[in-house]
């Protein structure tokens, strides 16, 4: 028997029909929200949970997989394959703009181009969007 959140994962796939993500704390509360309202993403950010705020990079990216979630981030840090194999994680969505404004259009065409076909789009591989990428 694994823990309660690996025994659910499968259960919370079945039974939701939006992507699943996991903000990490540099996403902006804004960003957050255009998901949760705009894209209609169930988003689990960690600035809404105390305990998870201050967590290592590497227990978000352990968190993400158990929760079978697409960790969303900011940060850099996540695409170095050594401190976090692709094979051991849900997907990584490394997204970057100069603004909040930007981080939404950017990921309302990630909604469009990946997220629609698929709640997991990325399980086991990495992405590095930026808002200056050419036409659709």
């Amino acid at each position: 028997m694994g823990s309660l959140w690996s025994e659910l994962g499968p259960v919370a796939d079945a039974v939701s029909d939006r992507p699943r993500v996991y903000a990490d704390a540099n996403v902006p509360a804004g960003v957050v929200a255009f998901m949760r309202d705009t894209l209609k993403w169930d988003v689990l950010s960690v600035m809404d949970h105390p305990d998870l705020r201050r967590a290592r990079d590497s227990e978000h990216y352990r968190l993400a997989r158990q929760l079978r979630r697409t960790l969303i981030t900011l940060d850099r840090d996540y695409l170095d394959d050594r401190k976090f194999p692709p094979d051991q994680g849900a997907g990584v969505l490394v997204v970057a703009s100069a603004n909040e404004r930007g981080l939404s259009a950017l990921l309302a065409r990630l909604n469009r181009q990946l997220f629609a076909a698929d709640m997991l789009p990325l399980d086991g591989r990495k992405l590095h969007a930026h808002s200056d990428w050419g036409p659709e």
